[in-house]
C-alpha cells in the first residue's frame, strides 16, 4: 500500500460559483456504513465541545452519499459525504451540473476489510483471494478449463477449508466495501487461479474479461447486503456456516460473536494495515461542500476538530475503535485549515 497520494485536495469541478447554502444551524453528513460508526463519535464528541449542535451523521452507502452530496447547494442538502472510496468522475460531474463546484477531499485515515464468522461455527480461519474467487465466482478454472462453478462446499476446491456449504454475505454494489472486496479480493483471485488468462483466451478483450472476472454467483450462495454491517452481523447470526464481509472497526467491536480468518496468511490489524503488510484495506474519506463554509454554523470547525491530533491521531478514540491513522495526518490538517478558511 502506497501512502504517498495527496490526503487533501480541492476537486475544481467547473467555474460556476456555487450558491451559499441558506440558514440552517446543524452540520448533515451522510455516506459510508464504514464511516459512520467514526463520523458518529466524532459528532457526539464537537456537541459536547462545541457551542455548536451536535451534526447530524447517517449512513446508506458510499455511493448512496455522493448522490446526496451531489444534489445541490443549499440547506436541503447535506454538507458531508462520507466514503470508503474516492469520488469518481462521473460523480464529479453530477455534482457539477448540480452547482456543486468545490469539493475539499479530506483522507481520514485506512481501515482494512476482513472475512469473519461464527464464534461457534466451521473453522473458516485462512483465506487467500483464490478462495474466495472460487467460492463466489460463477465461472472457474476446473482441470484446466473456464467451465460453470461446481462447488457447493469450501473444502471441494480447497482441503484445507471445512466441509460447509458456501455462504457468503459480501456488501452490495452500493457501499464502497464492494469496490475494494472486488478489486483487492475477487480480480486478484481470477488472476491467480488462471480465470482470466484463459478469458482472454476464449476471444474476450481485456475490459471484458476484467469486467466478467468481478461477476458473482447468482444460486444464492452469494448474498448482496445493501444494509449496513449490523444486517450482515444478523445474517451471520442465522446462519452457522455463513462468511461476511466487514470492516476491522465492526470487527473488532463484536469479537464475542465473531471470528476472523486471516488473508494470505496475515491476520487483520491495526498494525499490518499501517505497515501495508495485509492486502485488503482502502482509505477512508469524507468530503466537504465548501459552498457551504461560511453559511452552516460549525462546519468549519467540524472539519477541522475531525482531523485534529486529538480525535484522528493514533492515540485519539478513533484509533480505539479501528481506525488506522494516517501517517500524513500533519499535512492532512494544514491543507483542510486552508482550504476551509479560503472560502
Amino acid at each position: 500500500m502506497s501512502f504517498t497520494k495527496t490526503a487533501v485536495s480541492v476537486l475544481a469541478v467547473a467555474a460556476v460559483s456555487a450558491t451559499a447554502a441558506a440558514a440552517r444551524d446543524q452540520v448533515q453528513v451522510a455516506g459510508s456504513s464504514t464511516v459512520l460508526p467514526y463520523a458518529s463519535i466524532v459528532a457526539e464528541a464537537f456537541g459536547e465541545n462545541f457551542e455548536f449542535p451536535t451534526p447530524v451523521v447517517e449512513s446508506g452507502g458510499s455511493s448512496a452519499g455522493l448522490k446526496r452530496f451531489c444534489e445541490g447547494v443549499g440547506e436541503n442538502t447535506i454538507d458531508i459525504a462520507n466514503a470508503s472510496r474516492k469520488i469518481r468522475d462521473k460523480e464529479i460531474a453530477a455534482c457539477a451540473e448540480a452547482g456543486v463546484t468545490d469539493i475539499i477531499e479530506v483522507r481520514i485515515g485506512y481501515d482494512g476489510i476482513v472475512f469473519a464468522s461464527q464464534q461457534s461455527g466451521p473453522a473458516f480461519t485462512a483465506f487467500t483471494p483464490s478462495d474466495l474467487f472460487n467460492a463466489l465466482a460463477p465461472k472457474v478454472m476446473v482441470d484446466g478449463a473456464l467451465v460453470d462453478n461446481p462447488y457447493t462446499q469450501w473444502s471441494d476446491f480447497n482441503a484445507d477449508l471445512p466441509a460447509a456449504e458456501i455462504l457468503a454475505f459480501i456488501p452490495g454494489t452500493k457501499h464502497g466495501t464492494r469496490e475494494v472486496f472486488e478489486e483487492k479480493v475477487i480480480a486478484e483471485g481470477c488472476e491467480a487461479t488462471g480465470a482470466f488468462e484463459a478469458m482472454m483466451a476464449a476471444g474476450m478483450s481485456e475490459d471484458d474479461a476484467e469486467d466478467a472476472c468481478l461477476e458473482v454467483r447468482t444460486d444464492g450462495r452469494s448474498v448482496d447486503i445493501d444494509g449496513d454491517y449490523t444486517e450482515t452481523l444478523a445474517r451471520i447470526d442465522a446462519s452457522p456456516n455463513g462468511i461476511g464481509v466487514f470492516g476491522l472497526s465492526f470487527y473488532e467491536n463484536n469479537t464475542d460473536k465473531l471470528k476472523v480468518a486471516t488473508m494470505d496468511g496475515v491476520a487483520p490489524s491495526t498494525e499490518t494495515i499501517s505497515t501495508g503488510e495485509y492486502p485488503v484495506s482502502r482509505p477512508l474519506y469524507f468530503y466537504i461542500k465548501k459552498a457551504h463554509i461560511g453559511a452552516i454554523p460549525g462546519l468549519k470547525e467540524f472539519a477541522e476538530f475531525f482531523v485534529s491530533d486529538d480525535i484522528s491521531g493514533p492515540d485519539g478514540p478513533l484509533s480505539d475503535y479501528g481506525l488506522v491513522s494516517d501517517p500524513e495526518l500533519p499535512a492532512v490538517q494544514a491543507t483542510v485549515s486552508d482550504e476551509v478558511t479560503m472560502n
